[in-house]
């Protein structure tokens, strides 16, 4: 934090948000980052249910959670955030709803659902391929993405973006400015950055192979390449319409030169009549159901 302080002009209100797991923190810990001015906290509950963590593999128990979320509110914390994960193997729409009640009973102020990715080569995959776990019922998981919002906005949360929900106001500035093209530096292992105009560049990911390339060239930079014109446009439609506010399309052509409307005439057609995006004068933005299926919307402009 001194050192950022030391080479930027930090604004008295800027987020500063660290990520933490449940039951790793202390009271002591979490006063002396307060103190350094963080000021927002995320982290993965995943679930309420100590059977479903475990299926996970998490070291964590759902006492771990609520009593890290009781620390960050003891020290101080008034941005609080953590994760939820729905579709888990033998999760039941019941287990779900407990999960929200007990996500809105602790009201943060910010909460992120995810529905669950099984990615090869991890031991919850090894399980499903094995018959040790069931499959994810996708089916399932989709009721529960809905029952999620509905919940949500009885307990007086905005959908703003595809998987983030928020009490109004505490909007993520972090992850917001990935979606709108902000520019932001990023610092340390596997960290990335972007210039807001066509640069993104990358670190090492491999702390050891990190820590050698800054001994003897200074730089652990492995990656730096320059957006085509192309790129550009993609990324501003698929990463602008993840916010459920949406995509401006006259903007857009002022930005780029294409008419969105003419130019996926067709496409935009398609998902309109089967209910994935609306139109509300020149704002292009999913509906729920079109949330829900949004890689199959993106899909169309990438």
């Amino acid at each position: 934090m001194q050192a950022v302080r030391t080479r930027f002009n930090v604004s008295p209100n800027a987020e500063i948000a660290m990520e933490m797991n449940p039951g790793t923190v202390t009271l002591e810990a979490l006063q002396a980052f307060r103190k350094l001015g963080i000021n927002r906290a995320s982290f993965g509950a995943q679930t309420f249910d100590d059977r479903e963590l475990a299926r996970l593999g998490r070291s964590h128990s759902s006492d771990d959670t609520r009593q890290t979320f009781s620390l960050l509110r003891e020290a101080g914390f008034g941005n609080v955030s953590f994760d939820l994960i729905a579709g888990l193997p033998g999760q039941t729409l019941s287990t779900w709803e407990h999960n929200l009640a007990e996500a809105f009973a602790l009201r943060p102020e910010h909460l992120s659902f995810y529905l669950l990715e099984v990615h090869e080569g991890t031991p919850l995959a090894a399980h499903i391929r094995t018959g040790l776990q069931p499959s994810p019922d996708e089916d399932l998981a989709a009721e529960m993405y809905q029952v999620m919002l509905e919940r949500a906005a009885e307990a007086g949360y905005e959908h703003y973006e595809i998987s983030n929900l928020c009490l109004p106001g505490f909007e993520s500035r972090h992850n917001t400015k990935y979606w709108t093209g902000a520019p932001y530096y990023g610092f340390g292992c596997s960290a990335h950055s972007f210039d807001a105009e066509s640069r993104r560049w990358a670190n090492e990911r491999d702390l050891s192979k990190y820590v050698a390339l800054v001994e003897h060239n200074g730089s652990p930079l492995v990656e730096d390449r320059t957006l085509s014109e192309d790129d550009r446009r993609a990324e501003a439609i698929f990463l602008g319409m993840r916010l459920m506010a949406g995509v401006r399309t006259n903007e857009f052509k002022e930005l780029f030169g294409v008419d969105l409307t003419a130019a996926h005439a067709d496409d935009l057609k398609n998902f309109q009549q089967a209910g994935l995006i609306e139109f509300d004068g020149d704002l292009l933005k999913l509906t729920r159901a079109g949330a829900l299926l949004s890689n199959e919307v993106f899909a169309a402009f990438v």
